[in-house]
């Protein structure tokens, strides 16, 4: 039988009531000693294995690392919260305006009836919001440089496209869609695993490759804007 939501929610609460009881003074020493930085890689460890869960869809080992991924959330929000920076319930707060103010279709008057609609709209929103802050000469999205070479080139090829960037002769549009064309997973797996096994064998590292080439393009565009 499934808990009721007075209990699921009490679940969350002692969560956080373990995390305090484990960062206090006469909890774990280990946890006591953690800051920000020194538990970084367990973040993305566990975020790795919830996505190997997903990739599987195992839902029972995906409920535990799900769990893992919260604990950190819970462990970086006390941290904040001794030093006297914001808590749990700021992350929350913060979050649940964000979800509501742009969704205005859902929670105010709001006509978007599609996904695409939908994205058009959110990045409306989110240009206003950033009025408010510094703003930055760079036709860029700024990217996290942790973030994967793939996915950083999959965001900066979104980008180029969607805001009409003048990529060519860096970018080939022509080949990128005749490639697209049919283009199934499997596919895409088997020729991205065979540039990768091509570049252990030349002595080349791919992430580094990937990441220097979407560094060159952006380079190239920022200067042809600048003309």
């Amino acid at each position: 039988m499934s808990e009721k939501p007075k209990e699921k929610a009490g679940q969350l609460q002692r969560l956080r009531e373990i995390v305090e009881r484990l960062r206090a003074p006469d909890g774990c020493p280990w946890d006591r000693e953690q800051t920000h930085e020194s538990i970084c890689d367990c973040l993305v460890e566990e975020c790795a294995e919830l996505l190997e869960t997903i990739d599987k869809n195992d839902m029972p080992h995906m409920r535990e690392e799900l769990g893992d991924v919260l604990m950190n959330i819970f462990m970086h929000a006390r941290m904040a919260e001794e030093a006297g920076h914001f808590d749990l319930e700021d992350v929350a707060r913060e979050v649940n305006e964000k979800l509501i103010r742009r969704h205005p279709h859902v929670f105010a008057k709001g006509d978007a009836q599609t996904s695409e609609q939908v994205l058009n709209r959110w990045d409306e929103i989110k240009k206003q919001e950033k009025k408010n802050t510094p703003a930055s000469e760079d036709i860029f999205k700024h990217l996290p440089k942790q973030l994967c070479a793939t996915l950083q080139a999959r965001a900066l090829f979104k980008q180029i496209e969607k805001e009409k960037l003048p990529a060519a002769p860096e970018v080939d549009f022509e080949k990128i869609k005749n490639r697209a064309q049919g283009l199934t997973e499997q596919q895409a797996g088997k020729a991205l695993f065979e540039w990768c096994a091509a570049c252990r064998l030349a002595g080349i590292d791919p992430e580094s490759a990937l990441r220097r080439e979407s560094a060159r393009i952006k380079e190239a565009v920022r200067a042809r804007v600048k003309q």
